[in-house]
């Protein structure tokens, strides 16, 4: 499977299917790589991916710091996911895309139709992640993983993110670079020997900046309501992804389709075909 560097770190990717781009944005939180769209939640069951490729060239990847991408020791923004975003159409020499994200992917979607309109032709914001109990929850996360760091050291970190296969996502402990811990040794390295103080401040900024809201974490909401790029809404249903946040994207969205529809009647039928349905007229 192919990489690139893109913004200094590596990058895994796939692109599947012919006809107009469609770039997607993984759920799966801080486990999001390109596997998510096959393996998690809702997206297991409705095999988006595959009955896209008829019709599109889908273009998937492992968001930085998750699955085989690589990552780098900092404040994580959305401005960087938009970046990975953006750096990989420009790769792959695709001026102008569809984009589709799912679960925290539609966080992304919406950060980069704000940041560089010219590049976008629609938008599929698949059961967006957000809500209050979902801000607490990641928020929780952080505190869980900056207590270990603190009673464990970095090095301890290290140990602990080697010695099991768990994500940021299902253990908090091995906080949001154990995946590049695993993979790389000088990542590994420079990671135990961090300055336990800007490692502090990193890790709380990265909370601050990325879930600083109870609607959908992103872009401001000044900045939806002047976006015209036409989009479609599907909403979630559980504490991770409230159906308050695909109301709130409708609500800021001009250009917005909700398609009002309980995630227990999504199909394997219905839902590919809605979101073809969309992507067509656009």
């Amino acid at each position: 499977m192919p990489t690139a560097v893109i913004d200094g770190i590596s990058t895994r990717y796939e692109v599947a299917g012919s006809g107009p781009p469609l770039l997607m944005f993984s759920p799966g939180g801080f486990d999001s790589s390109l596997e998510s769209w096959r393996t998690v939640g809702v997206y297991r069951r409705l095999g988006l991916l595959d009955r896209l490729t008829e019709k599109y060239t889908c273009v998937t990847f492992d968001r930085r710091e998750s699955g085989r991408s690589g990552g780098r020791l900092e404040r994580i923004s959305w401005a960087d996911y938009v970046a990975q975003g953006v750096g990989l159409l420009d790769r792959l020499g695709i001026e102008r895309a569809h984009l589709m994200g799912g679960c925290v992917g539609c966080s992304t979607v919406a950060a980069l139709a704000v940041a560089h309109p010219e590049r976008v032709l629609s938008m599929v914001l698949y059961s967006p992640a957000g809500g209050v109990k979902y801000r607490l929850k990641q928020h929780a996360r952080f505190t869980r993983h900056l207590a270990y760091a603190q009673e464990h050291g970095l090095d301890g970190v290290v140990a602990l993110a080697r010695g099991t296969e768990a994500g940021f996502t299902t253990d908090p402990r091995v906080g949001p670079w154990a995946g590049v811990i695993r993979r790389h040794d000088g990542f590994a390295s420079r990671y135990a020997h961090y300055d336990p103080d800007r490692y502090q401040a990193a890790v709380a900024g990265t909370a601050r900046l990325l879930f600083d809201r109870d609607t959908v974490p992103g872009p401001e909401p000044e900045d939806l309501l002047r976006l015209d790029t036409p989009a479609l809404i599907v909403p979630g249903q559980d504490t991770s992804h409230a159906p308050s946040a695909a109301r709130y994207l409708q609500e800021c969205l001009p250009a917005a389709e909700y398609w009002d529809m309980p995630v227990a009647e999504q199909t394997a039928e219905n839902a590919p075909g809605r979101v073809l349905e969309f992507l067509a007229a656009t």
